[in-house]
C-alpha cells in the first residue's frame, strides 16, 4: 500500500510533467549530462540521457516522480561505464558546472547562507549566478562551466573534478563562516554576546554533491517528500521566497543557467587554490603527527554491530568509490588489530557484494602494499565518506572523529555492559 506522500505526488506528476514549458526546462538543462529518473523510492538505470523532450513525459507515465542529473558535462553520457578509472572518465568529461547544495532543516537558515554565498561570489567578480529551490528546505547555487578558466598552470580544469570543486566549496565555507554564525545568532537570540556555533552546522553546504558522477535534482523537478517543484529564483530576491511559490501548479519557468561571461569565475578558482595550498601545509603536519602517534589496538572478535553506519554501508557493497572504500577497510581492520587471514576473508566477502567487484589482482596488490608498512588509521569522518555516499551519521557519530574511535567506544560500552550483567 502506497504512503500518503506517494499518493500526493502521484496525483500531480502526469499533469505537471505534461506541461511543455516544464519539459523544455528539464530537457535543455539535461544536454550532455548524465540523467536518471526516480520512481518515488528507487532510481532508474544509469547511465541514461534524454534523446527527446517527450522522453520526460513518457518516463512519467511509467511512474517517474523526479529527475536528477550530473554536475559533470560529458561528450556522450551513454559511454560511461561503472568501474571506469579516473583517466577514462577524464577522456569522456568535457567540463563541469560548480554547484553548492545548501541542505538545512530550516529554510530561514538556508536563506541566510545563500545570501552570504552570493555576496562572496559577487566580491570575486561573479555577477551571473543561478539559484533554485531544492524542493525541500534548501537551495542549489550554480556557476556554469563557461565561467571557469579551461587551464591553470598547464593543468586542464575539466580533469580536476571533484578535487577543485571541493576546494572551492571549502574555501567558501571558511570565508562566510563567521558571518553565518553572526546572522544565525541574530535570527535566534537577542543577546549579541552569545554566539550560536551549533546552528550553522545545520546549514553547511553538502559536500556529497561534489563527488564523481553524483546526481542532483534538476530544475523544475518535483520533490517526493514535499510535492513541491525545484523552482528557479532571482538571486536578489531570496528573502522574498516562500514555499507556496514552489506550488507546481503555479510555477513560472525560468532558465537556471545564467548568461555568464567567459572566465568570470577565474579569480574565485585561483583564490581558492591558493587558500587550499596554504592550509594544506599545516593540515598535513597535523595528520602526520596524528598518524605518527597512533598505535594499533587489539580488539577481540570485532563484531559488525560495533561498526559505524558508514562502514556498514560500505560492507553492503558499492557501485562507485570501491577503491577508496578498500583503502578505508584495510586501514580500519588493521587499526583494530584484525589478523591477516580474517582481514582478507572479510575483504573477499565485501568485494563479492560490489557491482562489479574489484579485480582480485588489484586487491592483492593493495593488501601486499599495506602489510609492508605500519598500520595507519583510516581517514577521519565526514568528507571522505560523503564523497562515496556512505556517510549517514547516527547520534553516536557526533562523539567521534574517526571510525576507529567509534568501534573502540562501542566495544568498551558492550564489555562494560557485560561485566555489569555478570555481577547479578
Amino acid at each position: 500500500m502506497s504512503s500518503f506522500k506517494e499518493q500526493r505526488i502521484r496525483k500531480i506528476t502526469q499533469l505537471y510533467y505534461s506541461r511543455q514549458d516544464v519539459q523544455e526546462a528539464i530537457f535543455e538543462f539535461s544536454k550532455n549530462k548524465e540523467i536518471i529518473p526516480r520512481y518515488f523510492e528507487g532510481f532508474g538505470k544509469r547511465p541514461d540521457s534524454f534523446q527527446y523532450k517527450s522522453d520526460i513525459f513518457e518516463l512519467t507515465k511509467r511512474g517517474a516522480t523526479s529527475f536528477h542529473c550530473s554536475e559533470e558535462i560529458w561528450e556522450d553520457p551513454l559511454k560511461i561505464q561503472t568501474g571506469m578509472d579516473e583517466n577514462q572518465l577524464n577522456e569522456l568529461r568535457t567540463g563541469w558546472d560548480f554547484l553548492i547544495d545548501i541542505d538545512s532543516k530550516y529554510i530561514d537558515y538556508s536563506k541566510i547562507m545563500a545570501k552570504l554565498i552570493i555576496e562572496l561570489l559577487n566580491f570575486h567578480g561573479i555577477k551571473n549566478i543561478g539559484i533554485k529551490f531544492s524542493g525541500s528546505k534548501g537551495f542549489h547555487i550554480i556557476i556554469p562551466w563557461k565561467a571557469f578558466p579551461k587551464e591553470i598552470n598547464e593543468v586542464q580544469t575539466k580533469n580536476m573534478f571533484p578535487k577543485w570543486p571541493r576546494i572551492i566549496t571549502k574555501y567558501i565555507m571558511e570565508k562566510i563562516k563567521q558571518k553565518l554564525i553572526e546572522k544565525v545568532t541574530d535570527l535566534n537570540r537577542p543577546n549579541k554576546y552569545i554566539r550560536d556555533f551549533q546552528a550553522p552546522k545545520e546549514v553547511m553546504p553538502d559536500l556529497i554533491l561534489v563527488s564523481p558522477r553524483h546526481l542532483f535534482r534538476m530544475p523544475y523537478s518535483l520533490h517526493e517528500k514535499t510535492a513541491l517543484a525545484s523552482v528557479v529564483l532571482d538571486p536578489n530576491k531570496i528573502e522574498e521566497f516562500e514555499l507556496k511559490h514552489a506550488n507546481p501548479m503555479k510555477v513560472k519557468v525560468k532558465n537556471f543557467i545564467p548568461e555568464t561571461k567567459e572566465g568570470e569565475a577565474s579569480e574565485l578558482l585561483r583564490e581558492a587554490l591558493d587558500w587550499n595550498r596554504d592550509n594544506q601545509i599545516s593540515q598535513n603536519k597535523e595528520e602526520k603527527k596524528e598518524y605518527k602517534n597512533f598505535k594499533p589496538i587489539k580488539l577481540e572478535k570485532v563484531s559488525n554491530k560495533n561498526f559505524p553506519p558508514c562502514i556498514l554501508n560500505i560492507l553492503n557493497g558499492l557501485e562507485d568509490g570501491k577503491k577508496r572504500a578498500l583503502f578505508i577497510l584495510i586501514n580500519l581492520f588493521r587499526s583494530v588489530g584484525m589478523d591477516k587471514d580474517e582481514l582478507e576473508k572479510r575483504i573477499d566477502e565485501w568485494n563479492k557484494k560490489n557491482k562489479p567487484p574489484l579485480k582480485q589482482g588489484y586487491i592483492k596488490t593493495q593488501l601486499s602494499w599495506s602489510f609492508r608498512k605500519k598500520p595507519i588509521m583510516p581517514p577521519n569522518c565526514k568528507e571522505f565518506y560523503k564523497g562515496i555516499g556512505v556517510c549517514q551519521p547516527n547520534d553516536f557519530c557526533r562523539l567521534i572523529k574517526n571510525p576507529v574511535n567509534y568501534i573502540v567506544r562501542k566495544n568498551f560500552k558492550l564489555n562494560k555492559s557485560r561485566r555489569n550483567n555478570n555481577k547479578f
